[in-house]
């Protein structure tokens, strides 16, 4: 697979630096933006790269930086240890997310290393909801969850709102 060289542009634009390890644009903005792609578990240089699906779209990066600091992370948290079927759910995110990964190489140092705290604990909603935006709703309970408090964030490009 290959990133056509407009994306690789956009994504260089919303990142403010040239991405790495680049497989695919794994989803769209309504804008026509990468908002996620899907990266290599080892980039070129050797370095282990856990985070498979990365957040570029800068509006999102924003709004959901917010979110952390808002303590939703605590909440989640708090919620794991309580719901069980929460929890549950959360733990087959992190085994969807590692089988998709390792479908383009492995790296011994993260075998069993997911993105977000997965499986376990909630430390970077950025990549939480990454995994739910290129995979779908149904997947990442707490992505899915994070997306739907922020609601029509998709209405702006990110890339305009960075010129």
């Amino acid at each position: 697979m290959s990133v056509a060289q407009k994306d690789i542009d956009a994504i260089t634009l919303q990142l403010n630096r040239t991405p790495r390890g680049l497989i695919e644009v794994s989803k769209r903005c309504d804008c026509g933006n990468p908002s996620v792609v899907s990266t290599k578990p080892e980039l070129e240089d050797g370095e282990p790269f856990p985070t498979h699906f990365y957040l570029t779209c800068a509006t999102l990066n924003s709004l959901i930086g917010t979110l952390e600091a808002s303590g939703l992370m605590k909440e989640y948290e708090e919620r794991l240890k309580t719901d069980s079927d929460f929890a549950d759910k959360y733990k087959l995110a992190h085994l969807d997310y590692l089988n998709r990964r390792n479908k383009y190489g492995s790296n011994e140092e993260i075998k069993e290393i997911s993105a977000g705290g997965m499986p376990n604990r909630v430390k970077c909603l950025h990549a939480l909801v990454a995994h739910s935006l290129a995979v779908g709703k149904g997947i990442n309970p707490v992505g899915d969850d994070a997306l739907e408090r922020l609601g029509n964030w998709y209405k702006k490009s990110c890339i305009e709102d960075k010129s």
